[in-house]
């Protein structure tokens, strides 16, 4: 076995089962991946510089492929169930030598790379691809060690990524071919079957999910974070459509991170060194800073080009909606590293309310914003998905319920506490419709958000007075700069008072009869946190 390039003394991927791989290729620059992909045919640079690939078959994440080791450490602790669903160690064996054994006599891409920006909780990560633009992705996603950080290197946890292996569920107790274990005891994460990148990060995400609450203390999150010019910190919680990329991306504002965090008690940081972002219609004008970022170094996915050219086509989605771009946090021009930030001053949960029943802000108390992280809410509205043709209903625990080993309770008690300890504000703001539902009322302007949240983030909104609506609870402001008084009370935007009245009881129904999974782990200032029915629905 030849192994080539810049690593620890006495590496080897040998210690990982590795012993007959052609050769082994070491921490290569993004010059030398991109190169490698080009001469193997298996992608192209688009006329910004960016590498452009195709990861396969899987163009997303597969959550029902995903698993976790049952064993003595995992039994007791792992949320068990449709999110996290066990795999037998037995079987994990098996398939672990079938794939080291299909990876002998391959060419191999080993990358030293770490995640967290916290020195304290910092988690050496030796990832060991198939591919070369794998490999590219573990460079631009996770921390990027100095080269004498990377001699003296020591790596806690190992990802084997092999797109190419098919497992074959009847001897590999798969569901299908495709497959991303983490087995915690062996602190190994295997994926074979498919070439979508995101199941690298995301496996490490989840792990840190596991890690940091269960042994540290520390609360993880998916969120994007960022920092004022006085040092306060802002973290921003949504699912996809709620304006999280888009709010959080302020040009006063440094951006610590868009994706993955901690809270641990002195402060928040980074899980990552770069950002995923989608680039379905990505434009300069929409969003200038991921634009500029899509530069030579970065990786994009399952793009189209404009006829004839490359010259990337970002309106196409004939390959996928969930068309991505990779890239290092360095590419952001307001990007700060080290990627950290003090205790966070204000925490805003995102949410497109298409029902026009929630304020277009409020202020939540510690049980309030325990109960809504669990619940995770938004509403997918008609033309964003196939199929959808009214609004739908969609709750997610803790904004990221696929990536949470856990109970969601352990991470909402967490945060309480941490809410509690600091004096943290958390707001509530709806970005969807107000006047009426979808397709009656008409959506929250874009420049009023920007200048409620600005109020919240340099404290003027403390100067005003409050009042709290019914059935939610809520604590609305009754005035904010630069924002029509009229649409802060969402009722009185409304010209039929008992349309809206009838239209929050079926919104509150709707948030306590998905909360029954969750109510037996509750504690009673989470329960007391529950919209107020005041009639059947």
């Amino acid at each position: 076995m030849n192994e080539y390039g810049l690593k620890a003394q006495g590496a080897s991927v040998a210690t990982l089962g590795l012993k007959n791989v052609s050769a082994a290729y070491w921490n290569l620059n993004p010059s030398e991946l991109v190169e490698e992909t080009i001469i193997l045919g298996q992608g192209v640079l688009s006329d910004s510089g960016a590498l452009a690939i195709d990861t396969g078959e899987f163009t997303g994440r597969s959550p029902k492929d995903k698993f976790i080791v049952l064993d003595e450490k995992t039994k007791d602790s792992v949320w068990w169930g449709d999110v996290n669903i066990k795999f037998d160690p037995a079987k994990f064996e098996i398939l672990y030598n079938r794939v080291t054994a299909y990876l002998s006599g391959k060419d191999i891409y080993v990358r030293d790379c770490y995640a967290c920006a916290d020195p304290k909780y910092k988690l050496n990560i030796r990832v060991v691809t198939e591919y070369p633009w794998s490999n590219l992705f573990a460079n631009n996603l996770f921390l990027r060690p100095t080269k004498t950080e990377i001699l003296n290197f020591e790596a806690e946890w190992s990802i084997i990524c092999a797109p190419g292996f098919k497992a074959d569920p009847a001897i590999d107790g798969t569901r299908q071919h495709n497959f991303a274990i983490l087995d915690m005891t062996r602190k190994i994460i295997l994926i074979g079957g498919t070439g979508y990148t995101g199941e690298i990060k995301k496996g490490i995400f989840s792990l840190l999910n596991y890690l940091l609450p269960h042994e540290k203390g520390v609360l993880s999150m998916h969120c994007s974070a960022n920092i004022g010019k006085g040092g306060d910190t802002a973290i921003f919680f949504g699912l996809s459509g709620t304006g999280k990329t888009t709010l959080s991306a302020d040009p006063n504002r440094g951006l610590i991170g868009d994706d993955e965090h901690g809270w641990s008690d002195t402060g928040i940081f980074n899980f990552e060194g770069g950002c995923y972002a989608k680039c379905v219609d990505l434009s300069k004008e929409k969003e200038p800073e991921i634009f500029e970022a899509v530069k030579f170094g970065a990786l994009l996915e399952n793009i189209n080009f404009c006829d004839g050219g490359t010259t990337v086509d970002y309106t196409s989605i004939s390959k996928t909606e969930n068309t991505r771009v990779a890239y290092p946090i360095n590419h952001i021009s307001n990007a700060i590293e080290p990627s950290v930030g003090g205790i966070p001053k204000n925490i805003f949960f995102l949410t497109c309310d298409a029902y026009g029943v929630l304020p277009p802000i409020s202020k939540l108390t510690a049980g309030q914003a325990m109960y809504h992280f669990i619940s995770g809410y938004t509403a997918k509205v008609a033309g964003t998905e196939v199929g959808i043709t009214e609004p739908t209903l969609t709750f997610s625990a803790c904004f990221g319920k696929v990536f949470l080993p856990l109970h969601p309770t352990k991470y909402a008690e967490l945060l309480g506490d941490k809410l509690k300890k600091n004096k943290v504000n958390v707001w509530l703001v709806n970005t969807g419709w107000s006047g009426g539902s979808y397709g009656e009322g008409k959506r929250m302007k874009l420049s009023y958000t920007r200048s409620m949240i600005t109020a919240a983030l340099n404290g003027n909104l403390e100067k005003v007075k409050f009042e709290t609506l019914p059935t939610f609870g809520l604590s609305v402001p009754t005035a904010c700069p630069d924002v029509p008084e009229e649409i802060l009370n969402p009722r009185n935007t409304w010209k039929n008072k008992d349309a809206y009245d009838a239209k929050s009881q079926h919104l509150a129904s709707a948030f306590v009869k998905n909360f029954e999974q969750y109510a037996s782990a509750a504690n009673a200032e989470i329960l007391a946190a529950a919209p107020k029915m005041t009639e059947k629905v």
